[in-house]
């Protein structure tokens, strides 16, 4: 019988600061616009040999009753800015951006991500993400003119349009001139940048829809997922990879990583300990009637949060905050979260912890080394993007008590091999296609 080589896991680091997710109150919490929290987080990542550092995008300041969202963050830094930064900082470490692919031009930001890859030596990616909405639209020229159905078609043409871009240069360093003619873009010229280290930046996706999965497979190197246990894992992992060989690719040329938490403790009840305080500093009385309003798209303020649910249906179409993505079909969520509530006994908040979040990895060093393995051994993943829940120092302990394990293990790099994102990911570099 054949046995299969250990599956090496990949890890990645998401800066915390956007949502409730981040605990504010923690007195070791810092800035999530100083440079020396990016720094911090980012030398951490790589201090624990991770593939790359990512970076979320928001492109207006969310409201909610019309008002700023004051549970959230205020002041988003632009990424690629802060990428170019940390490109000076660190060696080894990947640098992914996410850019919106509808309010953005392919040259423009073709032409950033390139000189992103040629500063940091080869570590650049672009995390794409899509909008159809308006409400964030009116900050831009366009407005929000492109139909929900129409997102990934632009998004599709448009990472297209910037890998023939990338390679309007020879990799002999030839510039030659480019033309694009397509639904979405009709341009023409020549590109400013010549070919980057590693061919074409690493391309991320996130979403889980089938339009997105689909796009994933045809496009992307890596998805930014989101599962909730071992089960939905294997099955979001095997329908995705599955998709692959129709557009002539093999399973080893997407990566999937879910988004998730770690909660460690020296006990696993010490770790449910501080993983069940971390969840309720997250989801204050206030946060928990503000989530609910997002779902059930009316004033809920009278409710007791730490009283039942709304015995009312939430309305078609929720518009009373702004700016968030739509969490999908409200209905159903609502039947999901009063079968929860009635089954468990749970208030509105404790619906809300119980119901809300990533999946998480709870308990001590050794055990989380073991879960975050089978997960990988078992293909519900290739690796993780950890979400701390704490700025900048949220990865500090997972480096220094889980790494090691992960390394004993033998799944875990003890030195960066190569000096390019893609090699860090076991990615090819994309053929020449001029």
């Amino acid at each position: 019988m054949t046995v299969r080589p250990l599956k090496q896991i990949r890890l990645a680091a998401h800066f915390p600061g956007v949502n409730n997710a981040t605990v504010w109150a923690d007195p070791r919490s810092r800035s999530q616009i100083e440079f020396s929290s990016f720094e911090h987080l980012a030398r951490t990542a790589e201090r624990g040999l991770f593939d790359f550092f990512f970076l979320a995008e928001g492109l207006r300041l969310r409201e909610h009753k019309g008002r700023i969202h004051d549970l959230d963050v205020v002041g988003r830094p632009e990424s690629i800015t802060v990428l170019n930064a940390l490109a000076a900082v660190t060696e080894h470490l990947g640098l992914a951006a996410t850019v919106n692919a509808t309010f953005n031009e392919p040259y423009e930001l073709a032409r950033r991500l390139a000189t992103l890859d040629h500063l940091s030596g080869g570590r650049a990616a672009w995390n794409v993400v899509t909008s159809s909405d308006s409400f964030t639209g009116e900050n831009f020229r366009r407005g929000g003119f492109l139909d929900r159905v129409d997102r990934y078609t632009r998004a599709a043409e448009f990472v297209s349009t910037a890998r023939e871009l990338w390679d309007s240069w020879t990799p002999d360093g030839l510039s030659r001139p480019f033309a694009h003619r397509g639904q979405h873009f009709d341009i023409a010229g020549e590109f400013t940048v010549p070919r980057s280290p590693q061919g074409h930046p690493v391309v991320i996706q996130a979403g889980d829809s089938d339009e997105g999965r689909e796009f994933a497979a045809a496009t992307a190197d890596v998805v930014f997922t989101r599962q909730a246990s071992l089960e939905g894992g294997r099955a979001f992992y095997a329908d995705v990879k599955g998709r692959l060989a129709k557009y002539g690719r093999t399973f080893e040329d997407l990566k999937i990583m879910p988004g998730v938490s770690v909660v460690l403790g020296d006990t696993a009840a010490e770790a449910q300990e501080k993983a069940a305080e971390i969840r309720r500093q997250q989801t204050s009385p206030q946060t928990a009637i503000l989530t609910l309003e997002q779902i059930w798209g009316v004033d809920l303020s009278s409710y007791d949060p730490d009283g039942p649910l709304p015995d009312i249906d939430p309305v078609a179409e929720p518009t009373l905050t702004q700016g968030r993505t739509r969490r999908g079909n409200t209905l159903e969520i609502a039947g999901k979260w009063r079968a929860l509530s009635k089954e468990k006994g749970l208030s509105i908040r404790e619906t809300v912890i119980e119901a809300g979040g990533r999946q998480s990895f709870v308990g001590t060093p050794q055990a989380v080394a073991a879960e975050l393995d089978e997960f990988v051994q078992r293909d519900a993943a290739d690796g993780f993007i950890l979400v701390p829940h704490l700025t900048p120092a949220g990865l500090d302990e997972f480096v220094d008590r889980v790494v090691p394990l992960l390394q004993e293990r033998g799944v875990f790099r003890t030195e960066y091999k190569g000096t390019t994102l893609r090699s860090h990911l076991g990615l090819s570099e994309p053929v020449w296609k001029g």
